[in-house]
């Protein structure tokens, strides 16, 4: 059985991919969707992938097997905390315009600690990531529930945004063939959440 996708997949197409992936893997029913030497032949040349995943570089959290997905599948960037910097946000577009994938997930995940660190304001050693957290922790910081989800989700939220707010996604949002979602990993059901944040 494969899922095996090209890039200029339809943006929605996509986000299912991820979906039924994730519920695979969910259910302890992986496929590893695809013949593994043979996709190491057809991507040794070039790759397509069909989705960009922004994810924090939190070993629990890798996106291949969450969402149960292949060697050349999804083209992968990965930060603490899951924010974007300059060279983050050029590698997105990199994949989005020349690689033409059609959807950018921005996934956080539970009992992330470089937010935590934010919150806890233990942040001596990364103050570059810090920076770009503080701003949903005070966006949070009158909110019920659980702070540290809170926080979490709002920071997925203001990334989606900003990349949204790129003018270079924005066009190919605005033609269709590009889709931005915030996602939140919970690392005991194994569930990717996918989140209405940002604009879209």
């Amino acid at each position: 059985m494969s899922c095996f996708l090209l890039a200029d997949t339809k943006p929605e197409e996509a986000l299912n991919a991820l979906i039924e992936g994730n519920k695979r893997f969910m259910s302890d029913n992986s496929i590893h969707p695809q013949d593994t030497t043979k996709r190491r032949e057809e991507t040794a040349k070039e790759q397509a992938p069909f989705a960009v995943v922004l994810g924090c570089s939190d070993s629990r959290a890798s996106p291949e097997i969450l969402f149960d997905q292949g060697i050349g599948d999804l083209f992968i960037v990965r930060v603490a905390g899951n924010i974007v910097g300059p060279i983050e946000l050029a590698s997105i577009e990199y994949a989005a315009v020349y690689l033409h994938a059609s959807l950018i997930v921005v996934m956080g995940h539970e009992n992330c600690g470089a937010v935590d660190a934010v919150i806890q304001g233990k942040t001596k050693d990364i103050e570059p990531v810090a920076a770009l957290i503080k701003p949903a922790v005070k966006r949070v910081a009158k909110m019920p529930g659980n702070r540290l989800e809170n926080t979490i989700k709002e920071n997925v939220a203001l990334v989606v945004a900003q990349l949204q707010k790129n003018s270079v996604l924005k066009r190919l949002i605005e033609k269709g063939i590009l889709l931005i979602k915030g996602g939140y990993y919970n690392f005991h059901t194994g569930q990717v959440e996918f989140l209405n944040a940002g604009a879209s």
